[in-house]
């Protein structure tokens, strides 16, 4: 992995420095890794040119020099919630539009699947207003962008508000969805806002998966509608061969990958979908 991270200098990018990296174990080729932990960051609303080479963006660009960006990435519909449906259960359970409160009785997801194995999820919402919520609106909080909530078998125990992301990483579930507040992920604040906020939360984390077999992936939901719905993917963590790829994906091969990763039964339409295999050492 390339050790270079690129910091702010008013509108400009300059270079620093990522940790050392352990040597990053190897993997045979048409496989993937087992990450000790999955972060999936959710961003809103911008296109992959909007985001991929914007000085408003530092760090995220920076993301994107250091791990695997696709060059050749989409979401599936508009508006946004369908999206996030489909990245957590395959499928957008027939919901076409940002109403709540949905509920999908029986239905498997990401979550279930995990727990089906006895592996971990957590899902972290900023502004959530406490433990297990399902109001659909409070302050910047929107529920819309929080898909775990809609279905009755996720634990209301394992729905937290970003306040209890663990400051000791080693303590993460097996797989996470962090989801910042409608100001924070770019839907009402703006791309220098939501890159601010990430480096302000996560950057700690990033420096430590590095080292510890922890993989982030930053993906946007929906473009603004300028781009064939092309979005900015990234993954970044010690496992990741530094690139870029232009493989075409979109949210079930990014599903289908974490299935593949935790032997997990595929869901909805990721089954049709192969997991990416290109991008790992």
């Amino acid at each position: 992995m390339r050790n270079d991270l690129l910091r702010r200098t008013g509108a400009g990018l300059l270079a620093a420095s990522l940790p050392l990296l352990a040597s990053a174990p190897s993997y045979a080729k048409g496989s993937v890794p087992t990450p000790d932990h999955v972060i999936i960051v959710m961003e809103e609303n911008h296109s992959y040119s909007e985001i991929i080479g914007n000085a408003q963006a530092p760090y995220i660009n920076s993301l994107a020099q250091a791990g695997a960006l696709f060059t050749n990435s989409f979401a599936i519909s508009h508006p946004s919630q369908p999206n996030y449906l489909d990245l957590f259960s395959g499928s957008d359970q027939g919901i076409t539009d940002d109403s709540c409160p949905n509920t999908f009785k029986g239905v498997a997801n990401e979550e279930s699947e995990l727990i089906a194995k006895k592996l971990t999820f957590r899902g972290y919402a900023e502004g959530l207003p406490k433990k297990g919520s399902e109001v659909c609106t409070q302050g910047e909080y929107a529920r819309k962008h929080v898909p775990w909530t809609n279905f009755p078998n996720d634990p209301g125990k394992y729905s937290l508000p970003f306040s209890s992301f663990p400051s000791d990483y080693a303590k993460l579930p097996k797989v996470a969805w962090v989801i910042p507040d409608l100001l924070d992920d770019m839907h009402d604040g703006t791309i220098a806002e939501g890159d601010t906020w990430l480096e302000s939360n996560l950057a700690g984390y990033v420096n430590w998966a590095a080292n510890n077999n922890s993989l982030l992936i930053i993906t946007w939901d929906e473009d603004d509608g300028s781009e064939g719905n092309q979005v900015a993917t990234i993954f970044v963590g010690p496992m990741v061969k530094t690139g870029q790829y232009s493989e075409k994906i979109n949210h079930y091969n990014v599903l289908r990958t974490i299935e593949a990763m935790y032997h997990l039964k595929p869901l909805g339409n990721s089954a049709s979908v192969k997991p990416i295999t290109d991008v790992w050492q």
